[in-house]
């Protein structure tokens, strides 16, 4: 890891051996212009070991440093604004001291982009308050309309959970999910009595037929990417009334379960359309005050144009991305001229 010291004088390495290659090629440039030297953008980053691995990929690292990138890891153990200097901070840390270095680090450091403000982070955190935006959104047009799954939060006590389900209306089958965003694990209730065998504090969702197919719209600045997933399962009335009881699923979506390939029925595996996602993308960057995060969404079952968030997630596995490299690089570039 490279200290302040260590990344000026890199800056100002790289820097000379590209004046050396611009005298070299000089003879080449048509009309006499001299082509100038880069500006390095220095991007500390702030990431737990796995998002280090799944994020800082040999390929990525390779073509910022081409663009004049520079990845820099931010020493924990040292006063943030003794390192650098950084024009982009980029994290994805949990845990309050963090949280107040990093406001405090913001209040010091206006020129610094950092990506993204804590408090917007800690909103998408917390299940109760995720889809607030995109349901007070109501986002509806020619090409689609958007919202979000019917919902109750429960805090504690599992053996409230029933009645609280019957006089919010819910129908099941219903998804359960932790309160805190930060797992992925969720559950599948089948029936009433079972919803005891829950544990709070947990969200519930309306669980709505989609063929077997989640979308999944990465966002980062104001690019626009969207993957086919494999979903969880339709569920009959039939399979509703002869399987009751509580299914656990550590994770639902992943790589590994692309359904990009896949042989789907247009009717089913057809995209949302662009113009719906472009306006949603707008509207939550606005709303939310985040640049990097990704939407699931869900088509309901028989329509062609009705959608579903179902969960908003900060700073995703872009890895997981086709050309995330191109496109991540090319934002932290803009982000540096838009200053």
């Amino acid at each position: 890891m490279r200290m302040r010291g260590e990344i000026v004088g890199y800056k100002r390495e790289m820097e000379e051996e590209e004046d050396y290659n611009t005298e070299e090629n000089q003879r080449e440039v048509v009309g006499g212009g001299l082509p100038q030297s880069k500006k390095f953008v220095v991007v500390g980053y702030a990431l737990t070991s796995k998002k280090v691995k799944s994020f800082l990929q040999p390929k990525l690292e390779g073509l910022a440093r081409t663009k004049g990138i520079l990845f820099v890891a931010i020493d924990q153990s040292k006063p943030l604004s003794d390192q650098g200097p950084f024009d982009i901070v980029l994290h994805k840390l949990s845990g309050s001291k963090w949280r107040r270095v990093l406001e405090e680090y913001r209040l010091t450091h206006p020129d610094v982009t950092v990506l993204d403000p804590p408090d917007a982070i800690q909103h998408v955190y917390n299940r109760q308050y995720m889809l607030e935006d995109v349901a007070d959104l109501n986002l509806s047009d020619c090409s689609g309309k958007v919202g979000v799954p019917r919902q109750l939060v429960i805090e504690k006590d599992s053996s409230s959970i029933p009645d609280a389900v019957s006089k919010a209306g819910l129908r099941l089958p219903l998804v359960a999910k932790p309160l805190a965003a930060k797992s992925h694990e969720l559950s599948l209730a089948y029936d009433k009595f079972s919803l005891q065998m829950l544990e709070p504090p947990l969200v519930l969702q309306e669980f709505i037929n989609h063929g077997g197919i989640l979308f999944k719209v990465y966002i980062v600045g104001e690019a626009i990417k969207v993957v086919r997933r494999f979903s969880l399962p339709d569920i009959s009335k039939r399979e509703l009334s002869k399987n009751p009881g509580v299914f656990r699923f550590p994770r639902v979506s992943c790589a590994a379960a692309s359904a990009d390939e896949a042989d789907l029925d247009p009717c089913v595996g057809e995209l949302p359309p662009g113009p719906l996602l472009e306006r949603l993308a707008k509207e939550l960057r606005h709303r939310l005050g985040l640049r990097l995060f990704n939407l699931d969404i869900i088509r309901e079952l028989g329509t062609k144009d009705r959608f579903y968030v179902i969960d908003i997630n900060y700073f995703p596995g872009y890895g997981k991305m086709p050309e995330y490299e191109h496109i991540f690089t090319d934002f932290l570039l803009s982000l540096v001229k838009q200053k």
